[in-house]
C-alpha cells in the first residue's frame, strides 16, 4: 500500500487550516471562554470505509498539542452507523476550530475508500484487480491514492515518471513511423526506458494484437464491450497483462471482469465519489 510520510500530512493540514481559520475562528473566539474544555466523539453516521484517520488527527493536534485522543478504528475497516473512530479531549476552542478541517479530510479519503471497495466487491471472486487513474484532485493524488488502497483497490501509475503509457494521441504523432505506430513507439520506450513497464492503448482488437507483437507489457483495452474485449483478449493470447478501461460502471464492472481481464481502471473512483457522512458529536 502507498504510505503517506507525516510531513505531508502536516502540510496539507496546516494549509487547510490557514485557509479555514485565516485571522481567527470569530465565532469560537467570541462565545467560547478560552479555559474551557470539551469533550467528543468523530462518529460514523452511515456504513462505510475509513481512510484518512491520521489526517484527522494531525489536524487536532496542531491545534490542540495536549489533547487526549484515542483512535477506535483503522484505516481499511469497514464501519457502521454509529460506530466511534476517535474519541478526543482538551481545549473547546481548539477542537471547534479543528473540526471541519478533520472531517473534511476524513469524509473526503473515506468516500474513495467506500468507493473502491464497492467495485472491489463487485469482481469478488474473479482474477480481476481494480485500479485507479490519474484523475484526481490536483495536489491530493498521493492521498487519493493511499484511499484507493484502503478500500482493496490496486494503485495504477502515481505520475508521468513511473510506467510508460502510450495512448491514442501518442500514437496519432507517430502516424507516419515505419513500420507502424505502435512498434515505433515500443521500440522507442524500451531504448530509452528500459527499466519502466510499457502499456499501449488499444481502441480495437488488432490494434491490442499489435500492441502484443510489439512487446508491450500490458495493452489498455479502451472503450470496448465484451465481446470485444474478449476478441482483443484472444489476439493477445496471454502474450502482454490487460486493463479494460472507459465508462465502466458498478452496474458493469461484473462483465467486464469475466472476460478475464487482469485489470478494470475505474476513473470514477477519484473524480466522481460521494463524501461520506461523518460526524464530531460533543458529548454533554
Amino acid at each position: 500500500m502507498l504510505q503517506i510520510d507525516p510531513e505531508e500530512i502536516r502540510a496539507a493540514m496546516r494549509r487547510a487550516l490557514a485557509e479555514d481559520i485565516g485571522s481567527g475562528d470569530a465565532t469560537s473566539l467570541a462565545c467560547i471562554h478560552p479555559e474551557s474544555q470539551a469533550s467528543a466523539q468523530m462518529n460514523a453516521r452511515e456504513t462505510l470505509v475509513l481512510a484518512g484517520l491520521a489526517f484527522a488527527e494531525a489536524t487536532f493536534r496542531e491545534l490542540a498539542p495536549n489533547a487526549l485522543i484515542r483512535c477506535l478504528a483503522v484505516d481499511g475497516q469497514r464501519l457502521q452507523p454509529g460506530q466511534t473512530v476517535l474519541e478526543i479531549s482538551g481545549p473547546a476552542r481548539a477542537l471547534l476550530s479543528a473540526e471541519r478541517v478533520a472531517l473534511n479530510f476524513v469524509q473526503r479519503l473515506s468516500g474513495i475508500a467506500t468507493t473502491t471497495a464497492d467495485y472491489v466487491e463487485a469482481v469478488s471472486g474473479t482474477a480481476t484487480r481494480i485500479l485507479d487513474t490519474r484523475k484526481t484532485t490536483p495536489g491530493w493524488r498521493r492521498f487519493e491514492k493511499y484511499a484507493v488502497a484502503c478500500g482493496g483497490g490496486t494503485n495504477h501509475r502515481t505520475g508521468l515518471y513511473d510506467l510508460i503509457l502510450i495512448k491514442d494521441n501518442h500514437l496519432a504523432a507517430l502516424a507516419n513511423e515505419k513500420p507502424d505506430a505502435i512498434t515505433a513507439a515500443v521500440r522507442r520506450a524500451r531504448s530509452q526506458f528500459p527499466n519502466l513497464r510499457i502499456e499501449v492503448e488499444a481502441d480495437t482488437p488488432d490494434q491490442a494484437g499489435r500492441a502484443a507483437d510489439a512487446g508491450a507489457d500490458i495493452v489498455l483495452l479502451d472503450n470496448m464491450d465484451p465481446p470485444t474485449l474478449i476478441e482483443a483478449l484472444q489476439r493477445i493470447r496471454g502474450r502482454s497483462q490487460t486493463e479494460a478501461s472507459g465508462g465502466i460502471t458498478l452496474q458493469t464492472v461484473r462483465s467486464v471482469a469475466a472476460t478475464g481481464v487482469d485489470f478494470i481502471s475505474v476513473g470514477a473512483l477519484t473524480h466522481s465519489y460521494r463524501s461520506v457522512d461523518l460526524g464530531l458529536d460533543f458529548l454533554l
